[in-house]
């Protein structure tokens, strides 16, 4: 069976828009993979740093808001 990248990209924006707090930022407690596709989407800022919250983009705030 092969792994569809999209859908587990999809829920990782899902379950990061549940965690949405201070303005745009969520909890990055998410597979290092799945963060980094989805700064190369545009959706979140870089999740590389000691910050434990990562920093949704405009598109990625817009696209994730569309999966509920």
């Amino acid at each position: 069976m092969e792994i569809d990248e999209e859908e587990i990209d999809e829920a990782v924006l899902a379950r990061l828009y549940l965690t949405l707090h201070d303005g745009g930022r969520a909890w990055k407690s998410f597979d290092w993979d799945a963060m980094n596709r989805l700064h190369e989407k545009g959706f979140i800022e870089s999740p590389v740093g000691k910050a434990k919250s990562v920093l949704f983009t405009e598109d990625g705030l817009k696209a994730s808001e569309r999966l509920f």
